[in-house]
C-alpha cells in the first residue's frame, strides 16, 4: 500500500509535540513496551502475566486486514455499511465480518449518534462478547477488533480493527466521523481509550459455525 493511500490521523497535541522534537516513543526508546505501557485499562479481558508480543497476521488475521483495507476511503455514514458507499465505525466491522465470517448473526437495531451517551448499557462491548472472543491486550495481533471508550464512565462507543504493528506505532482502520475509513497511527491518545479487545472467528470455525447456525435459525 503506498503512502499516499495511507491516512495518518493524530491527535493534533501528539502532531505538534512530534514537530518540537517529542514523540520519543516513536523515535528512541519506543517499541513494544512503550507501547503496552501506553495502554489504557482493558476491562473485558485482563492483560496475560506473560511479556508482552504481538502475534504476527496469520490465518483469519491477515484476510481481515485485507478485508478492512478495501473499505478505506468509504465515506462516514452513519448506521450504514455499505463499502464505497458508506460506513460509521461499527458498519465497518459488520461489513468485514460479512467477508470473512458469513452473514451477520443477528439483526441491528436502529441508534441515535448518541446512543452511548444517552443509553448507559454496554451495548457494544456486550455484541462483541456474544460472536467474537475476547482477548487479552497483550495478545492482541493485526486483525483483531478494538473497542474504546471515549470518556471514563461512558459506555464503550467505538470500534476499529488492528492492521499493522510495522513503523514507529500499530495502526488501525476505522471510520472517522465527518470523514471516511481511513488506516490511522494507533497512537497514545487512542491507547489510553483502549477498553477491549476481540478477535473474528476464523471461517469454518466452531465459533463461526455456531454463528451461522443461529443466523439460520433466526431467520436472520
Amino acid at each position: 500500500m503506498s503512502d499516499e493511500s495511507l491516512v495518518l490521523h493524530r491527535e493534533a497535541g501528539e502532531g505538534d509535540r512530534a514537530k518540537r522534537g517529542g514523540g520519543g516513543e516513536r523515535r528512541k526508546g519506543g517499541g513494544q513496551a512503550a507501547f503496552y505501557s501506553g495502554l489504557g485499562d482493558c476491562d473485558a479481558v485482563a492483560p496475560s502475566t506473560t511479556s508482552w508480543s504481538p502475534s504476527p497476521v496469520l490465518g483469519g488475521g491477515s484476510l481481515v486486514v485485507a478485508a478492512a483495507r478495501s473499505w478505506l476511503g468509504t465515506p462516514y455514514r452513519h448506521q450504514a455499511s455499505i463499502k464505497g458507499v458508506g460506513a460509521d465505525c461499527l458498519g465497518l466491522v459488520r461489513g468485514v465480518w460479512r467477508e470473512v465470517a458469513g452473514d451477520e448473526p443477528e439483526v441491528l437495531p436502529a441508534y441515535s449518534a448518541d446512543w452511548a451517551e444517552v443509553g448507559g448499557r454496554e451495548t457494544l462491548l456486550e455484541a462483541a462478547g456474544r460472536w467474537m472472543r475476547p482477548v487479552a491486550a497483550d495478545q492482541m495481533r493485526a486483525g483483531d477488533v478494538l473497542l474504546f471508550r471515549m470518556s471514563p464512565g461512558a459506555a464503550v462507543k467505538h470500534c476499529a480493527i488492528l492492521s499493522d504493528f510495522d513503523g514507529p506505532e500499530p495502526r488501525m482502520i476505522h471510520a472517522y466521523w465527518g470523514r471516511a475509513v481511513v488506516e490511522s497511527w494507533m497512537g497514545v491518545w487512542w491507547r489510553r481509550r483502549l477498553a477491549a479487545v476481540f478477535r473474528f472467528p476464523v471461517p469454518g470455525s466452531a465459533s463461526a459455525a455456531c454463528a451461522a447456525s443461529l443466523t439460520e435459525d433466526d431467520g436472520v
